[in-house]
């Protein structure tokens, strides 16, 4: 079967789920990996890029606490924080100093029992007018559903609320598995599956382009990837809205699921089965936070053509004991994708170039 997915990956066809069975089932993985490598350089040149970003979680009080999660706090627990707009802002002053600049400001929250919504469109507000030229994407699909319902608003006027406030893009987080028995396990308190695709297909709607992310490692099946896989490329045939996929190495420490980290050939294979289903997305992250600087510049020749960016502070993943740094340098992320003699590319939140380095 591998000899007929080349064949259809070289014609630019596309393949079913039974092939990205066979290639998660598969031993062959340098096979896997140049076939990946094709296609991201078919649709990316040489080209990885990155961006000069900052990570902000205004709070880890979540109303939700998923079982995968070593992040989220009830209110009053121990470590259980949450952030002013002040602070917000004087966090973003800083990593500007410290860079010289900055082009995005990443956030994503947990569900905190007593902001109003009101709250979280006056960080955008306050961001946008402190930092006019930093674009921001924020709040998941999850973060969305919450605001709708303490705000007793639509999800469209949600949305457009938000996007008056500011905000230009949106993460692809809260996505998990979507297969609903694995999110039973996992995540039961999150919205479903069928939720996540609607308000994502919402947003794509109104203008608003979004990143998708997988996360895997945990309790979930290969054929459960794959059905997600084929769900993002479903809706991104729909509404071509998505921007990057991200598939997210599952950190397993300080969580009610106790299994081991994914090893480094189940995140390059994924990597680079991702790229070969996922033909309709442009952008595949190698997300340096959970697969470590080494392996997410080895998986740049498995499919993978972003390195995400600075990052700052990571506070999620690191929660759950990933092993990599809690932000990074630009020159080291320079470094990194000049090693494997690809060309680096400093971009903006929609993938334009700003600088080649």
């Amino acid at each position: 079967m591998l000899r007929e997915i080349e064949r259809k990956i070289l014609n630019q066809e596309r393949i079913n789920r039974d092939e990205a069975l066979f290639l998660f089932n598969s031993n062959d993985l340098h096979s896997i990996g140049e076939l990946a490598e094709e296609v991201s350089k078919r649709i990316n040149q040489n080209r990885v890029y990155f961006i000069v970003n900052r990570h902000i979680n205004p709070t880890n009080i979540c109303v939700n606490r998923c079982r995968f999660c070593a992040f989220s706090r009830s209110k009053g627990e121990p470590n259980a924080y949450e952030m002013s707009i002040e602070e917000i802002v004087k966090n973003l002053k800083e990593a500007k100093q410290s860079l010289g600049y900055l082009s995005e400001v990443h956030i994503v929250s947990g569900l905190h029992p007593d902001w109003q919504f009101e709250y979280y469109l006056d960080i955008i507000r306050q961001i946008k007018k402190e930092f006019p030229s930093i674009a921001v994407k924020a709040f998941t699909a999850v973060e969305i559903d919450y605001f709708s319902r303490i705000a007793e608003l639509s999800i469209e006027k949600t949305l457009l609320m938000l996007k008056e406030a500011g905000v230009d893009i949106m993460p692809g987080g809260g996505a998990e598995i979507f297969n609903s028995e694995v999110r039973a396990k996992i995540c039961p308190e999150k919205i479903s599956a069928e939720r996540w695709l609607e308000i994502i297909k919402t947003a794509h709607s109104l203008g608003i382009k979004t990143n998708a992310t997988m996360l895997y490692g945990h309790v979930e099946s290969y054929e459960d990837r794959i059905d997600h896989l084929f769900r993002l490329r479903q809706l991104q045939d729909q509404t071509g809205g998505f921007l990057a996929f991200i598939p997210l190495s599952y950190q397993p420490e300080n969580t009610d699921i106790k299994v081991s980290y994914p090893s480094g050939i189940d995140d390059l294979k994924t990597i680079a089965v991702s790229r070969l289903v996922l033909d309709n997305i442009p952008h595949i992250k190698a997300y340096w936070i959970m697969l470590g600087e080494k392996l997410a510049q080895l998986a740049l020749l498995f499919g993978a053509d972003c390195l995400e960016g600075t990052v700052i502070e990571e506070r999620i993943a690191h929660s759950a004991g990933a092993r990599s740094k809690r932000g990074n340098t630009i020159e080291e992320l320079v470094y990194l994708i000049k090693e494997i003699g690809k060309i680096p590319i400093e971009r903006d939140s929609f993938y334009n170039v700003l600088r080649i380095w």
